[in-house]
């Protein structure tokens, strides 16, 4: 409910206001650099909106996924190997490659290498029956560690090492896979916003107006009486879970795909986990996703200027992010408790 959401808001700011406050920052300035660093300029507005759009692709796959009955904890994992396949595939094209080829070529491949990972854990699931929860957290790991071997490997994908370019990351992108910006030379806004936009879009229409979206509900609901009403249930929910993590796939393309423009060890920033958590928030509305996308947008991109023109840690804004998580489920489960002993 809006109320909950409003004071675990107001819960959560007064708790980084002390934070601040205990870090010696003054938090009129602290304010101002979160607000300049969220909304301050074309550049803020950009980056925080990419921001926005890969949490988005992560938290949208995630309702899918859940909608058929799965929990997606391995966004991160997944985001990874869309990363790596789509800094395999950029690398591969020649340098002459127009972006009209190159760009939809990269995020195919992070799409296909999202779900091929996500399809371990469906493939799992539907024929072990071995939990998704499990499977899909212990892929990030595997998913992490394979993007750090991928960049330190010169037989792989790590750029040449000259006395100039030392650092364990690939070689730059061609123009052809760099998505081009939205917003001008002044905005670091990418494609990837309209795709995120039409790929929440899409899915949602998918979802409460055709065939699969009813069956997927039906299947998430109730899977023993779907079956027995001759649905396969196997295969939609292996189905939505590959097809949560080829959104993640194409996620961790777009952050390659974005300046400055390399796979990097740490690239993903957590991405997957807090994509998790917008999923998780959003409680099955994909309106709910854009909306709390754009809100943990905004806080990442203006925690980051938080750090550097107020000396306050950027992972305030993360802790700010948790508890108002935290507030809301605690607010959500003490609901739940009282209404429950009010029936009784």
């Amino acid at each position: 409910p809006l109320t909950i959401a409003a004071l675990a808001t107001l819960l959560a700011a007064a708790t980084g206001l002390a934070l601040v406050m205990a870090a010696g920052a003054d938090p009129a300035t602290a304010w101002q650099a979160l607000h300049e660093g969220m909304l301050g300029s074309p550049y803020a507005i950009g980056s925080s909106l990419n921001s926005a759009a890969v949490l988005a692709l992560i938290a949208t796959g995630f309702t899918v996924a859940h909608r058929a009955g799965l929990v997606n904890v391995g966004g991160e994992g997944q985001l990874c190997a869309g990363g790596v396949a789509a800094a395999a595939t950029g690398l591969a094209l020649p340098a002459a490659t127009p972006t009209a080829l190159g760009v939809p070529l990269l995020l195919t491949a992070g799409f296909l290498a999202g779900s091929a990972w996500a399809g371990i854990a469906a493939w799992l699931k539907v024929k072990r029956g071995t939990s998704e929860v499990i499977t899909t957290l212990l892929l990030n790991f595997i998913g992490t560690g394979l993007v750090a071997f991928a960049v330190h490997e010169e037989a792989l994908l790590r750029q040449p090492v000259t006395s100039s370019e030392t650092l364990p990351q690939s070689a730059p992108l061609p123009t052809g896979a760099q998505l081009p910006l939205i917003g001008g030379q002044e905005s670091p806004a990418t494609a990837i916003v309209v795709i995120a936009a039409v790929a929440a879009l899409a899915t949602g229409i998918a979802l409460t107006r055709t065939a699969i979206g009813v069956r997927l509900k039906a299947v998430g609901r109730t899977p023993a009486a779907a079956a027995r009403l001759g649905l396969p249930v196997g295969p939609l929910q292996g189905g939505g879970l590959a097809f949560a993590g080829g959104l993640a796939g194409v996620a961790g393309a777009a952050l390659v795909a974005t300046a400055p423009y390399v796979l990097a060890e740490h690239f993903s920033s957590g991405y997957g986990f807090s994509g998790l958590v917008v999923g998780l928030l959003a409680r099955g509305s994909l309106t709910a996703v854009a909306a709390v996308s754009l809100v943990f947008g905004f806080l990442t991109s203006g925690g980051i200027n938080l750090q550097l023109a107020a000396q306050v840690p950027a992972s305030t804004v993360q802790i700010v992010q948790s508890l108002l998580v935290l507030f809301i489920a605690a607010a959500m489960v003490f609901t739940h408790t009282t209404t429950r002993r009010a029936t009784t």
